[in-house]
């Protein structure tokens, strides 16, 4: 690995720190700073609207969506200037999160699948910010396999009637459009009858109703379409042959998570080096310092392993699994750490809001952790990916792979 600059990359990150510098919202730095998952917000100004003025002044200036092309509303930047300008973003980064299923999972499938008509109109608003996107695919009775889909299209002239449920979309209430999977063949494998579209959120049938957390945000949504009309305009890819079109946003998905989960260990080290006990300071225990070691080396093997593929994409190289390493190990790792922050702060761990310990940070991590997961492939998706990819080992039974959707037997069926 190379940890060095080249010349031409150290002058991009003068000219991007410069910028920031002279261009990013200040009065809210500190509490970016100090937000963590499951609450990342603002106290005296909506999030989305920082979000979107941040947004818009980039795209301006041509630092929004870097390693896109210029015509769809990037800079057509390298892979490696895309990671340094995220290192010099720092904490104002952390106003792209509403943004990073347009980005990073909907824009990219558009430029592959969509026409150049459609790209241009759609993508560079999608760029600035101006206009938000999410990913419809997950659902109630497929949990993690998302070919189990049962939203169906029926072609009616020029146009799909789409009728159906998506679950735990991220986003969509806000959202100004989005791209669906759906089942357009029901008696072929459930792999070969499915089509991808993107649609306006506020087309006629779309209801979309918040799912409230645990930590009282509702961040996922069910989205209900009954009667949906969507152009055949709007396809993306051939009709039944959605899933090699979901393989791409999927594999975006996979790498814009993964890249970026947090593993609370720099909260998590904060906090004990400065909590007082009883019997003095936490940090003085033993116990205390063997965990925050543990955690220490799995977040410096995070990291590293983050820097490899950094060192890849300098080289001009494809990088491997690591996203996938990424998400498995941080998304338990800041579920463990909350809950031994809980634990460290006694009785008052079941204290949430501003009467709790640092205001409830911890409660409010752990309370979102499972999310972290479940979203873009679960823990055992995670392991599935590393055995069958990167290991070679023989891959799970998959009984129903190859049988007609319409024939695969399902509760209530006789």
């Amino acid at each position: 690995m190379n940890f060095d600059d080249t010349p031409q990359e150290a002058a991009f990150r003068k000219e991007a720190r410069s910028w920031i510098a002279a261009n990013a919202p200040k009065q809210y730095e500190e509490e970016l700073k100090t937000s963590s998952l499951g609450r990342t917000r603002l106290k005296d100004a909506d999030i989305l609207e920082v979000a979107k003025a941040w947004q818009k002044k980039k795209a301006a200036a041509g630092w929004a969506c870097l390693h896109w092309p210029k015509d769809y509303g990037g800079r057509g930047a390298s892979p490696i200037e895309r990671v340094i300008w995220q290192q010099e973003e720092g904490p104002f980064g952390k106003l792209s999160g509403m943004f990073i299923i347009g980005h990073g999972m909907c824009g990219p499938t558009m430029m592959a699948y969509a026409s150049e008509e459609h790209k241009r109109r759609y993508l560079p608003p999608l760029a600035s910010g101006e206009k938000i996107w999410c990913q419809l695919f997950s659902e109630p009775a497929g949990g993690s396999d998302v070919a189990g889909l049962r939203t169906r299209a029926e072609k009616r002239g020029d146009d799909w009637i789409v009728n159906g449920q998506k679950i735990w979309t991220s986003g969509a209430h806000y959202s100004d459009y989005g791209i669906l999977l759906t089942r357009t063949d029901p008696t072929v494998a459930k792999h070969k009858g499915l089509t991808m579209f993107f649609l306006d959120m506020k087309s006629a049938g779309v209801d979309v109703r918040p799912i409230r957390q645990a930590n009282g945000q509702s961040e996922f949504n069910e989205v209900y379409f009954t009667d949906v009309k969507i152009p055949d305009a709007q396809r993306l890819g051939a009709v039944n042959d959605g899933w090699n079109v979901a393989l791409t946003t999927l594999m975006n998905e996979r790498m814009s998570i993964g890249a970026g989960v947090a593993t609370g260990f720099p909260e998590i080290f904060e906090f004990c080096s400065n909590l007082m006990l009883d019997d003095g300071p936490v940090i003085d225990d033993r116990n205390v310092r063997a965990k925050l070691a543990g955690w220490a080396v799995k977040a410096s093997g995070l990291k590293y392993t983050s820097f490899r593929a950094i060192s890849a994409l300098s080289r001009g190289e494809r990088p491997g699994p690591e996203n996938s390493i990424g998400k498995l190990v941080a998304g338990s790792m800041i579920q463990d750490v909350a809950m031994y922050a809980l634990d460290l702060q006694g009785a008052a761990g079941v204290l949430s809001g501003d009467q709790a310990e640092l205001a409830g940070k911890f409660q409010a991590m752990l309370l979102r952790s499972p999310g972290t997961r479940v979203e873009g492939g679960t823990d055992e998706i995670m392991r599935n990916i590393i055995a069958e990819r990167v290991l070679g080992l023989p891959g799970d039974i998959r009984v129903d792979k190859d049988v007609p959707f319409n024939q695969i037997p399902t509760k209530g069926r006789a």
